[in-house]
């Protein structure tokens, strides 16, 4: 995969002189994930490339978000043809999350 973008909510809030805990946005994917989607509904396009929230709760805590592919395929109404990708979506997404989650 690959990291498109790096997005630094709390450095933004910093810029404008106010304060947020550590918030990140990530975007990631690569175009054999991704383009079997957009070939089944290109409206797909709007949520990918994939993105991953990292974010710190006020008890110092730190969490991972992201989109279930599941519901993006719900959302665009993707067919059949997309169960591989998706597959491969969320495997990719789980593999993240434990490397991102576990020491």
């Amino acid at each position: 995969m690959t990291v498109f973008a790096r997005i630094d909510h709390a450095a933004g809030a910093t810029a404008v002189g106010m304060a947020l805990r550590p918030t990140e946005v990530l975007l990631f994917g690569n175009a054999k994930g991704g383009t079997p989607l957009m070939q089944s509904a290109q409206t797909v396009g709007i949520d990918l490339p994939l993105k991953a929230l990292v974010w710190q709760d006020a008890s110092g805590t730190t969490w991972l978000s992201y989109n279930d592919p599941d519901w993006l395929a719900t959302r665009h109404e993707l067919g059949g043809e997309t169960e591989a990708a998706l597959g491969m979506m969320t495997g990719a997404l789980a593999a993240l999350a434990k490397a991102a989650t576990t020491g």
